[in-house]
């Protein structure tokens, strides 16, 4: 080969070695960057059901999985609950009867992926792994995002429950008013949001919900976006969101609390701050519950909400509690 070519071609490989994108769920960060963790794994959700999801993803943990696969377990064990209204095959519809699910999951590589308005598929949160593993895509929504789910022979489900289509009948008849807000608390939970760190503080989050009840049809609210209902960053730590997602996009709610611990603070004080910004950007607070919970990579976590009424609950090896989280507000 002629040197003038060989150069050539070396260039080449070069500049495709630079802009080559590492697959999702490479460990690109070796592990001696984790060497030094030593707060053995912890799993945190949001509402009192997170704690049968802390359970499922425990498991995993124990078997010495991943972070990522703990969040995973723990969102699909909520979806499949047919008692739940607001994640999964149990959840409300929109204002036309169609219960439309979203879903967003990221690790401690920053790989993302997340879906919206995804009809008929029992698992949400799998889909979006699979899209963030096997694509060069982050978010798929909509008729799209079932055709791959279905190509890649994901779980079907038939909703709404019969007991949820009875539901928004009545609804229907009694023509509620399309501005009203729902009310988020302990009978409403709302979203589903996880965060685990494994033994070797790999840090993994997972959203996963059915949204507002009797939304109008296409909507999203903060669930499925990376930065709003998610966000990890391996250097700090991660927080998930709950409540209203328009309030939470308004001000990239979960982003804004792991810059704040990127700024020293302790995951509490920056959940806080993140709250105050919140009410700081909204006139009327009425009814308007959200909540942030993070993890630091030290392992400490905590949680702060606007009102009073939100738990969320812990899974260490030696613990398996819910936690009121300080507020704002009361009711």
């Amino acid at each position: 080969m002629e040197r003038r070519s060989f150069v050539k071609l070396g260039a080449v490989g070069l500049v495709a070695s630079i802009v080559k994108p590492a697959l999702a769920g490479e460990d690109t960060i070796s592990d001696p960057f984790f060497s030094d963790y030593n707060g053995g794994a912890k799993m945190i959700s949001t509402w009192s059901h997170g704690q049968e999801a802390n359970r499922a993803g425990w498991k995993l943990l124990e078997e010495g999985k991943t972070s990522l696969d703990a969040v995973e377990a723990g969102a699909r064990q909520t979806e499949s609950d047919v008692t739940n209204r607001s994640v999964g095959i149990g959840g409300m519809p929109d204002r036309e009867g169609h219960v439309t699910l979203d879903a967003c999951i990221m690790d401690w590589n920053s790989n993302c992926g997340s879906v919206g308005c995804l009809e008929g598929i029992a698992h949400p949160i799998s889909v979006a792994k699979h899209i963030m593993q096997n694509t060069p895509h982050i978010m798929l929504v909509g008729a799209g995002a079932k055709k791959y789910a279905l190509k890649h022979q994901f779980e079907t489900i038939k909703t709404p429950l019969p007991e949820v289509k009875k539901e928004w009948e009545k609804w229907k008849k009694e023509q509620a008013a399309i501005a009203k807000k729902p009310e988020i608390n302990h009978e409403n939970h709302d979203t589903i949001g996880l965060l685990a760190i494994d033994e070797l503080g790999r840090i993994s989050g997972a959203c996963t919900t059915s949204g507002w009840a009797y939304k109008l049809p296409g909507r999203l609210g903060d669930s499925p976006i990376i930065g709003s209902g998610l966000f990890i960053d391996q250097e700090v730590g991660g927080a998930v969101a709950t409540g209203l997602g328009e309030s939470i996009i308004r001000i990239a709610g979960s982003h804004t609390v792991v810059e704040l611990m990127r700024q020293g603070k302790t995951p509490e004080q920056a959940c806080k701050e993140t709250v105050e910004r919140l009410i700081r950007k909204h006139k009327d607070m009425t009814g308007l519950q959200c909540a942030f919970i993070a993890i630091n990579t030290k392992g400490e976590i905590g949680g702060y909400s606007v009102y009073n009424g939100f738990n969320y609950a812990l899974k260490t090896k030696d613990q398996d509690v819910l936690i009121d989280t300080p507020f704002d507000r009361k009711w």
